[in-house]
């Protein structure tokens, strides 16, 4: 969302993921956890642990792309990256979501808060996602997505940079 990024740094998960690992369950056993508090906490976690993964494996493998078409690492650098990254935003979300599991298990109206949350943080991942994936792009495949976006009227000049709205635009 800042205009000053570094397209060398691979971005880790953070507090965008936090909302949503917090309300991601994973129904293992296909019950609907009817077992109780205990299943509460374990399949809460086990969402939260996938929002991480999940996510942490979307930046590093964009961020990390971009790294390999311009010849900085290699194919096996990038998967060891993004293995050494996802192992850690692991860890970091199996904390997160005991924590968030055991605080709606006892405070459940938070959910509510913990959703508008959310939408922000959805919206915070979604654009390191774009940004991630936009330094991948070469400078042709740059050019052609501008081009098609102009033309629908969108600008993506804002969204890349920050910056004013080009010029001509509607």
């Amino acid at each position: 969302m800042t205009s000053k990024r570094d397209p060398f740094r691979i971005p880790r998960s953070g507090w965008e993921a936090v909302p949503a690992a917090g309300l991601a369950t994973i129904d293992v056993n296909g019950n609907g956890g009817a077992l109780g508090q205990g299943e509460f906490i374990a399949e809460s976690s086990l969402g939260g642990i996938a929002v991480y993964a999940v996510y942490q494996a979307l930046l590093t493998g964009l961020r990390t792309e971009a790294l390999r078409r311009q010849g900085l690492i290699s194919r096996a650098e990038q998967m060891s990256t993004i293995g050494t990254t996802v192992v850690a935003s692991i860890r970091d979300g199996a904390l997160t979501s005991v924590g968030l599991a055991v605080l709606l298990l006892v405070c459940p109206w938070l959910s509510v808060p913990l959703t508008l949350i959310g939408v922000i943080g959805l919206g915070k991942a979604s654009f390191d996602l774009f940004h991630a994936f936009w330094d991948g792009l070469n400078a042709s495949q740059r050019a052609e997505i501008m081009a098609a976006a102009h033309e629908a009227g969108v600008d993506l000049r804002r969204m890349i940079d920050g910056g004013a709205p080009e010029q001509g635009m509607a």
